[in-house]
Formats: C-alpha cells, sequence, structure tokens
C-alpha cells in the first residue's frame, strides 16, 4: 500500500497510496483525513474493503484480511503493550499499600461559622458595621445618583421590593 518502503515509518511527509483510489498519494500525516473523506466518495470500494484491527489505515480486501492479520507489522506493537499492560498491573497489585498522608489541616469550619452567626447579613453593610451599632440602614446599591433600581422584574411583573 506505502509507496516508498525505503523512508521512515514515522516520517510524516511519506506519501501513501489510498486504497480507495490509486491514483491518490497523500502524506502519512494526512491520511486519516483522506481516508475519511474518501470512504464517503467511494462507498462501493469501502464496502469491498475491510479494517485491520492493528491498525485503522490498513484497509485490504475482506478475502486478504487474515493473511493481512498474520503479516501486519503493527500487530507486534499491539502484542508489546498488552505485555506491558499485564506486567504493570501484576507490579501494581505488589505495591498496593500506598506511602501518601494528607497533610494537616489548619482550618476550622464549626469555629468560623460560630463566630460568624452572631451578625446577621446585612446587603451593603459589613459586619463590623452591625456589631458596633454604627450603621445607618439605607439601601446602598452602588448606582450613580440619577439611576435607580427597577421596581420589579420585566418578565413576571411580580415586585422585589417590600
Amino acid at each position: 500500500m506505502e509507496l516508498e518502503d525505503d523512508f521512515d515509518v514515522f516520517d510524516p511527509e511519506r506519501l501513501i497510496e489510498c486504497p480507495y483510489n490509486k491514483h491518490h498519494r497523500i502524506r502519512a500525516c494526512r491520511f486519516p483525513y483522506h481516508l475519511v473523506k474518501c470512504m464517503k466518495s467511494h462507498p462501493e470500494v469501502a464496502k469491498e474493503l475491510a479494517t485491520c484491527p492493528f491498525n485503522a489505515r490498513h484497509l485490504v480486501p475482506q478475502a486478504d484480511l487474515s493473511d493481512h492479520v498474520m503479516k501486519c507489522d503493527d500487530k507486534g506493537f499491539i502484542e508489546q503493550d498488552i505485555v506491558h499492560q499485564s506486567c504493570g498491573f501484576q507490579r501494581e497489585q505488589t505495591n498496593t499499600a500506598s506511602t501518601w498522608q494528607a497533610p494537616p489541616c489548619e482550618e476550622d469550619w464549626d469555629a468560623e461559622s460560630v463566630e460568624e452567626s452572631d451578625s446577621p447579613f446585612v446587603w451593603g453593610v459589613t459586619n463590623s458595621a452591625i456589631n458596633s451599632f454604627q450603621c445607618t440602614f439605607e439601601q446602598k446599591n452602588h448606582l450613580p445618583l440619577r439611576v435607580r433600581a427597577p421596581e420589579s422584574f420585566p418578565s413576571a411583573g411580580v415586585s422585589w421590593k417590600s
């Protein structure tokens, strides 16, 4: 399927022959995109081709699939991955005890909530002003003098002011 076997297998600029149209020569880095495009353009050829289980870029005639699977170069990579994964799984089972410990926590949320519950929340007024009784309970909306807050929500017609 490939044009030039002398090139590096991992070279993204090497040219690969399209399995759908033998006149198409595609750079390896663009080959997966081209396969999808060409498969849609040639559905009758796509029905006759089978995809290699080891490399989706390998499209061979359905009759030749079993022969291709036996000789596929990518089969070795998959087998190596399976062996490495099974070895890694066995190593993980032997090293199940973790030595990591959580750092000590310096926060006490219960104590903080008790301290804050002494003063009620009032919009536009800080807690220190409420506790020292120096606050004036007027609405502070931080709007310019000529701009006022709306009387109601536009869609509901329900007033949000009491």
